[in-house]
């Protein structure tokens, strides 16, 4: 404990002991780390404050994007013809978002946990080749991949047409290894120890991997799919490299088309749509996540943890 200033010492003793106190605030490793929550709330505020002004600009009164001219829907579902609600541009961008990120899920997620099952699996030079090359497309820039796919299907695979469905193998190309590596992660977290004592009682290999193994692994597949659709729903490099007609420009694409002219804050309720549909699946994982893991840590620092 410090001890308190005299009322009659002079300026020297106060600063030789208010810094006396100020070394042993430092050196004190219980002290509240008040710098650390200062630069917490800051990066907090310096990431969400820009979401929530472009959400505030979408019931924005006036056509402005930048000076908010008052509260309204008209950008919502008022204005008849530029609003979200009746811009048919904006509901084929939106659609076309959707449905590529609904169909890589369904697709990446299934591929990679038998990816990484196989790589667990396997031994060997090969199968040490064949980890690289997973793990490759999970470091590499995206628009290396981008581009790369899109010389691929220009001129080697013709009879695939830039569209949806070049589209989909991008996302899909770009978005498998995600699964694979959090899939791999709680593999080498459960252990061989289950499916062994599974067929020591007397299971086939495929039955301890069918029910013992692919049960441990629901809260890493349940995380995948969450992971993959955040990260496909927002995609842009990829599906603007492959986008074929403007029918299949998804909503990031629309965006950016859209800034080079003079939108209005339609633009910004169809993204505010987006950020809460995406919100609210990964709700609905971290919901699920928790019945799966009932009677375990199923709690939220849990399920980012496992992405």
């Amino acid at each position: 404990m410090s001890a308190a200033i005299a009322p009659g010492a002079t300026r020297a003793e106060t600063n030789e002991l208010s810094s006396g106190r100020f070394r042993g605030w430092l050196k004190d490793p219980w002290r509240k780390p008040r710098f650390l929550e200062a630069i917490t709330w800051a990066y907090l505020a310096w990431s969400l404050v820009p979401v929530l002004i472009a959400i505030m600009i979408s019931f924005n009164a006036g056509r402005s994007r930048s000076a908010l001219q008052g509260l309204s829907f008209r950008w919502w579902w008022v204005d008849p013809t530029d609003s979200l609600w009746h811009d048919p541009d904006l509901h084929d961008a939106i659609f076309q978002t959707l449905r590529l990120s609904i169909a890589t899920m369904l697709i990446a997620v299934p591929l990679g946990v038998l990816f990484a099952v196989g790589l667990d699996r396997w031994r060997g030079r090969v199968a040490t080749g064949a980890n690289f090359l997973m793990l490759l497309s999970f470091v590499m820039p995206e628009i290396i991949i981008g581009i790369a796919m899109f010389f691929v299907l220009t001129y080697l695979l013709k009879f695939v047409l830039l569209g949806t469905t070049a589209q989909l193998i991008g996302l899909i190309t770009y978005q498998i290894s995600y699964p694979v590596i959090i899939v791999r992660a709680r593999l080498l977290s459960i252990g061989k120890e289950y499916e062994e004592a599974a067929m020591d009682l007397g299971a086939s290999p495929t039955q301890a991997i069918r029910r013992v193994l692919l049960p441990l692994l629901y809260p890493a597949i349940l995380v995948s799919f969450a992971l993959v659709f955040a990260d496909s729903i927002d995609d842009f490099v990829t599906v603007r490299y492959l986008s074929g007609p403007a029918s299949s420009e998804p909503l990031a694409v629309k965006i950016y088309n859209s800034s080079r002219g003079s939108p209005t804050p339609a633009i910004n309720a169809a993204v505010t749509l987006m950020l809460i549909l995406t919100l609210t699946a990964i709700t609905i994982g971290f919901l699920v996540y928790r019945k799966l893991t009932k009677g375990q840590r199923g709690t939220a620092i849990d399920f980012a943890s496992q992405i």
